[in-house]
C-alpha cells in the first residue's frame, strides 16, 4: 500500500497537467454529488432540537372522504381538529411521548409594552411538544400541562427575540404582548434552524390560550393541528401504526352519521416519508423519491468517469514500456490491474476530499437559497450549523462515491493495459 501511494505521487509530478485536470474534474464531480446528497440529508438527519428524527412518526395532515355508497363522492384533506387528534394519538399506549401542535408557523407582532412590535414566526403547541423535541433553554423552563390545559398566556421565545426586545436573554417571568395580548416568557430557548420543519418557530404558545381549538371544519374532523409522535425505538412503528388504525376504525364509528369517514394513507409517516410529501392527498412515494436520487447520482458520476476514463487512457500509454517490464518479470494480470487502479485511487480520494470540503463550505455559505423550501411559510432564511452538514453519514457518501468514480472511471484502461502484449508493452505499443 505504501509503495502504491508512492507510485501514485510520483506519476503525479512526472505528469503534472493530466494530474492537476484529473483532479480538478474529480473535486468538481464529488463536489456536485455531494451538494445534492447533502440536500436530502439535512432533511432526514438528527439534530438539536430534532435529534430523535430516527425515533419521530408525522401526521402532519389527514384525510377523509364520503362514505361508499354515497351519491357524490368527495375527499377532504387538512390538518385535524384538536378533538379528532385527540382521539387518535393521545390515546395511543406504545410511543413514548405525543404532541399535538400547528403544522406550520404563522406571523404574528410582538413587542413589549408601550413599544413598537416586530414580526416574528409563532407555533402553537402542546405541552408535550417540549418532551417530543429537544430544546436548549439558556432560561426558564417551557409551560406545563397545567398551564396548556388552564390555556395560561404563557409563551416560551427563541434567544434572537429575546435579545431584540430586552436587550438579554435573562427574561424568564417578564411580560410580552403577542398579538397585542400580553403572555408571560415561560422560557427562553437557542434558536432553531428553519431546517428542522416541525419544530422551528421564533416563539412558541399553548394553542389553547388562542381560539384554535375552534378553528373546525367538516363536523368538526378537521382543523388546524398535526401531530408528531417519539417512539421508543424504530421497531414500535408497526405496533403504533396499529394502534392509529384501531383508533380510525373507532372514530369512523364515531362520524358515521355525518356522511365522512377517515383514511389513512398508511399514516403516521417516518421522517424519510414526511420529506417525500408535498400533498396531504397524496401517499408520499419513497422508493420513486430514492430511484430518482439515483438517477442523478449515476449521471453525476457517469458523465465525468468517461472523461476521466480518457485521462486515465493517456497517462498509461506514457507507462507502457514501465507496464511490459513488469509483465516480462512475472507481474501477474490481477496485480497490475490492482496496482493501476490503486494508484488512481490515491488520487481520486484526494480529489474527492477536496471535493467534499469544497460541497461542506458552498452549502455553508450559499444556505439562504439552497435550502430553502418551496412554499415555505417562514419569515426568515434558513440557518445552516456546519454540524448538520459535517456528519459521518455525509464523509462514508463522499468516499464510496470516490470508489465508483474511481473503479468507472479507472477499470477499462486498467483492464486493458493488464492484458496488454509484452512484446507490444516493450516496443511501446499500446
Amino acid at each position: 500500500m505504501i509503495n502504491i501511494f508512492r507510485q501514485a505521487l510520483a506519476q503525479l509530478k512526472a505528469q503534472k497537467m493530466l494530474g492537476i485536470i484529473s483532479i480538478v474534474g474529480t473535486a468538481l464531480a464529488i463536489f456536485l454529488i455531494m451538494v445534492v446528497v447533502m440536500l436530502q440529508q439535512v432533511k432526514v438527519v438528527p439534530f438539536a432540537p430534532e435529534s430523535n428524527r430516527d425515533r419521530l412518526l408525522h401526521a402532519s395532515m389527514a384525510s377523509i372522504k364520503t362514505v361508499d355508497g354515497a351519491d357524490n363522492y368527495f375527499e377532504s384533506n387538512g390538518p385535524l381538529s384538536y378533538e379528532s387528534a385527540r382521539k387518535l394519538f393521545y390515546a395511543l399506549e406504545t410511543p413514548e411521548a405525543v404532541s399535538i401542535y400547528e403544522p406550520g408557523t404563522s406571523t404574528a407582532p410582538v413587542s413589549l409594552p408601550a413599544s413598537q412590535a416586530v414580526s416574528v414566526d409563532i407555533r402553537n403547541t402542546d405541552d408535550n411538544f417540549w418532551k417530543v423535541f429537544d430544546f436548549s433553554f439558556v432560561s426558564g423552563k417551557p409551560y406545563d400541562k397545567a398551564a396548556f390545559d388552564s390555556g395560561l398566556a404563557e409563551a416560551v421565545i427563541c434567544e434572537s427575540v429575546a435579545r431584540r426586545l430586552f436587550g438579554s436573554v435573562d427574561v424568564a417571568g417578564k411580560e410580552i404582548l403577542i398579538n397585542y395580548v400580553p403572555y408571560t416568557v415561560a422560557g427562553v430557548v437557542k434558536d432553531v434552524s428553519t431546517l428542522a420543519g416541525h419544530a422551528y418557530a421564533s416563539v412558541w404558545v399553548p394553542f389553547t390560550s388562542t381560539n384554535m381549538v375552534n378553528w373546525t371544519w367538516n363536523y368538526d374532523i378537521m382543523g388546524s393541528l398535526g401531530v408528531t409522535i417519539l417512539a421508543r425505538n424504530r421497531d414500535d412503528f408497526d405496533r403504533i401504526r396499529h394502534e392509529y388504525e384501531e383508533n380510525v376504525r373507532q372514530l369512523n364509528k364515531e362520524i358515521e352519521s355525518t356522511g365522512w369517514e377517515m383514511i389513512t394513507r398508511n399514516r403516521p409517516y417516518d421522517q424519510e416519508k414526511e420529506a417525500c410529501g408535498a400533498w396531504a392527498n397524496i401517499e408520499p412515494d419513497v422508493e420513486g423519491a430514492r430511484r430518482m436520487r439515483w438517477i442523478i447520482f449515476a449521471i453525476l458520476l457517469i458523465v465525468p468517469a468517461v472523461n476521466l476514463s480518457s485521462m486515465s487512457e493517456s497517462r498509461l500509454r506514457r507507462r507502457v514500456e514501465e507496464i511490459g517490464v513488469r509483465r516480462a518479470f512475472g507481474c501477474r494480470r490481477s496485480e497490475l490491474f490492482a496496482g493501476i487502479v490503486g494508484e488512481n485511487l490515491v488520487t481520486t480520494l484526494i480529489a474527492g476530499m477536496l471535493g467534499w470540503i469544497m460541497s461542506v463550505i458552498f452549502a455553508w455559505v450559499f444556505s439562504s437559497f439552497l435550502f430553502t423550501a418551496p412554499y415555505s411559510t417562514v419569515s426568515v432564511m434558513p440557518k445552516v450549523d456546519i454540524t448538520m452538514l459535517v456528519q459521518p453519514s455525509t464523509f462514508l457518501w463522499a468516499i464510496l462515491f470516490c470508489f465508483v468514480l474511481n473503479l468507472l472511471s479507472t477499470g477499462l484502461p486498467a483492464w486493458r493495459a493488464s492484458r496488454i502484449n509484452v512484446v507490444n508493452a516493450l516496443n511501446a505499443k499500446l
